[in-house]
């Protein structure tokens, strides 16, 4: 009450302080900074703020206490703004705030003390960035915070003790990540959850004594991963209710895979390879198990486990697809009689996958460096080392020896250290990585290599590391990409190969990366794309060429690359785009970046099949007049269009038009000619001399004319683009 009655009274004073391109109502308290080109928080921002929306700005990095003229806030939302780095202590000072939104930005490691401060804050979205790892502690003063959001990142580990000081937290939302290893205490300090996410990842098998550790959890979500098996006893987890282990890879299933989770009441199995189960002892309050899409073998075999279901009064939802005199018949509706089997029926077999034991080493630390036991952390960084240290404990999974002038990495210089999944080596002086350098690393899984002065890669370099699925190679002297190399790595997800001297992309120089999915080019030197150099990186997802020399759009290089859905081109010099340019891309792109080209001319068919399924455009700081037509882009989230000298004539009329339906801010403003100049292209005059224009606006204005309800796209069933709640373009 006390903060309404200041905020009244200092209404006015209020309102002069709010920014330039800001809309501020100070009766409730907001602040909206849309879509704009703000690179820093801005610091007129009244003091009584609760809620911050600064969606779609460029920050890149947010530093330290960058709000701290603001203490009230409550909401404060940064999607989209291109934040790749949370200083420490970025956000100190906000001890009211209870939503943090940084979904869509490029932040790709969390630091610990990078949420410091934030200890009423309940909700923590991190959606859709590129975050591979995270710092222990990183959480650590979240007590408060009851939804954690990391899906769409690029996850492949998480280490034991990860989410230390979640006390609170009751659903944590892994999915759409690459995650196949987990720690075995990676959920150990999570007494409060209650909802676990973590499908849509390339688990190969149930974490069964990671998810030990969740004695509250009710539901669980594994659905879409890679898991073959669900061993005997796999699964203990007293308070489970909703188990999800829908399109996955399922053959078999033991026994009594869940006795250890008696509250299981609802098991979905749809969309695996199962020709059946067995009973499943222990799992008394099964209500349903869900069958649906495996190939289910109606024979006597699974006899046992339909008398079963009878007997233990579980729901099953399944349809038999052979013998073919009982194809499509369901489940429930069969009788033990009818079940029969061939004289040359073979028996199942349940023969679950052997178990590789690992011992535990006793080794200490070498001197001049740090080994934290309980963490499995080992730390040498900025020691002026010469020469990379030996005998660190066996069971080090995480290796931190940055800042030192090794300036070379012999063979074979990480022994003993088969659980190693973290090596840092940036900024290492490191001219030469041997052959062999990293043989006995069966389980690393990030290698960080940035700032050194790498120019090539011995192809047996990577020679006996063969689960390493992150490479990050950026800010070395690569002339072209390390081609061979990439045979030793069959796991390999992300390759980072920015700011660094590459001129080509060649045919070759990717052979062997069958399973990329994230390959960043970005500032480097390349002019060329051989047709055939992406086609063996078959699931490429993500494609970053930006601030490079490209004149043209590699639209031959594009073929054959059905699942990327993201392209960036911004700051390459490309002045003319011509007909159907992502034509190869059409079906699966969501983003596309043509931003800060100099771009002049848009062929009005360089968009040809694109549509519905587009989400993302961004066109600004350009210098073409016009655009092809969009109508079709139904999809659409954020269209930027600011900083392009529209020419508003009656040529730009269907733009003005298709602009005055979205319900985004697209920031469109007019070139020419004299009188439109600098006017918003939505509000410009100069289109009313135009054909059709009275009639177009009296179809839009008369209140008394019947209006049709707008047709959803037949193909994506979503309605006109849709965006924010009032249209500033």
């Amino acid at each position: 009450r006390g903060l309404l009655l200041l905020a009244a009274a200092l209404g006015v004073t209020a309102a002069a302080r709010c920014p330039a391109s800001c809309v501020c109502n100070n009766l409730r308290a907001h602040v909206l900074c849309l879509n704009g080109n703000l690179t820093a928080i801005p610091d007129t921002i009244p003091e009584l703020t609760r809620k911050l929306d600064l969606r779609g700005n460029s920050f890149m990095v947010i530093p330290a206490r960058a709000f701290l003229a603001t203490p009230y806030l409550t909401h404060l939302d940064l999607q989209r703004c291109k934040v790749e780095r949370l200083e420490e202590g970025a956000f100190r000072g906000l001890g009211r705030l209870v939503y943090l939104n940084l979904a869509s930005n490029g932040i790709a490691l969390l630091y610990q003390e990078s949420l410091d401060g934030l200890f009423s804050l309940q909700q923590l979205i991190l959606e859709g960035n590129r975050i591979e790892e995270i710092q222990l502690g990183a959480f650590g003063h979240l007590q408060s915070l009851s939804v954690l959001d990391l899906r769409a990142n690029a996850l492949v580990y998480l280490p034991d003790m990860v989410f230390q000081g979640l006390q609170g937290l009751r659903w944590l939302r892994l999915s759409h990540n690459a995650l196949h290893v987990l720690g075995s205490e990676a959920f150990a300090a999570l007494p409060a959850l209650r909802r676990l996410s973590l499908d849509h990842n390339e688990l190969q098998a149930l974490p069964g004594e990671a998810l030990a550790r969740l004695d509250g959890a009710t539901r669980l979500d594994l659905g879409h991963n890679p898991i073959t098996y669900v061993a005997e006893e796999a699964l203990a987890m007293p308070s489970l209710r909703q188990l999800f282990l829908d399109h996955a890879s399922l053959q078999d299933v033991a026994p009594d895979a869940f006795a250890h989770s008696p509250q299981l009441r609802i098991l979905d199995l749809r969309e695996n390879q199962l020709q059946g189960l067995p009973p499943l002892a222990g799992a008394g309050a099964l209500v349903r198990v869900s069958l649906d899409g495996n190939p289910l073998l109606c024979s006597c075999l699974l006899r046992p486990f339909h008398k079963w279901l009878a007997r233990a009064r579980v729901q099953a939802e399944g349809v038999c697809a052979a013998p073919p005199a009982l194809r499509g018949r369901s489940l429930n509706s069969l009788k033990s009689l009818e079940m029969r089997c061939s004289r040359l029926q073979p028996p199942a077999s349940r023969t679950a996958p052997p178990e590789q034991p690992r011992a535990a080493g006793s080794r200490q630390c070498p001197r001049r460096c740090v080994c934290s036991p309980d963490f499995h952390h080992g730390s040498c960084e900025n020691r002026d080392l010469w020469e990379i240290p030996q005998d660190f404990p066996e069971d080090t999974r995480l290796l931190d020896l940055r800042r030192n002038p090794f300036r070379t990495v012999p063979p074979d210089a990480f022994p003993g250290l088969k659980e190693l999944v973290s090596l840092h080596l940036q900024r290492c002086s490191i001219r030469v990585l041997h052959p062999g350098a990293l043989r006995g690393l069966e389980s690393l899984v990030y290698l960080y290599l940035t700032n050194n002065h790498l120019s090539t890669l011995a192809a047996a370099a990577f020679e006996g590391a063969p689960q390493l699925a992150y490479l990050d190679l950026d800010h070395n002297a690569f002339t072209r990409v390390p081609a061979d190399t990439f045979w030793f790595l069959p796991n390999l997800i992300s390759l980072h190969l920015q700011h660094n001297a590459i001129r080509e992309l060649a045919e070759g120089d990717l052979a062997g990366a069958r399973g990329l999915r994230w390959l960043y080019l970005a500032e480097n030197a390349i002019r060329h794309i051989a047709p055939t150099a992406l086609a063996p990186t078959k699931m490429l997802e993500k494609l970053q060429l930006e601030g490079n020399q490209l004149s043209e759009v590699p639209t031959t290089a594009l073929w054959g690359l059905p699942a990327l859905s993201e392209l960036k081109l911004s700051r390459n010099p490309i002045k003319n785009m011509g007909d159907s340019v992502f034509l190869p891309v059409a079906s699966s792109l969501q983003h596309l970046y043509l931003d800060n080209m100099g771009l002049e001319r848009i062929s009005p068919h360089a968009f040809t099949g694109l549509g519905p399924k587009i989400r993302s455009l961004y066109l600004e700081s350009n210098k073409m007049s016009n655009i092809p037509d969009m109508s079709n882009f139904t999809g659409l989230e954020i269209l930027n269009l600011q900083d392009v000298p529209f020419h508003c004539d009656c040529k730009l009329l269907p733009l003005h038009r298709w602009i005055n339906k979205l319900n985004l801010c697209v920031g469109a403003t007019c070139g020419s000619p004299a009188e439109a100049q600098g006017l918003k292209v939505k509000l410009s005059t100069t289109f009313q001399t135009c054909p059709g224009w009275r009639r177009s606006k009296a179809g839009e204005t008369n209140p008394n004319k019947t209006k049709a309800p707008s047709k959803p796209n037949k193909r994506s069933g979503k309605s006109p683009a849709r965006g924010f709640s009032k249209s500033r373009a």
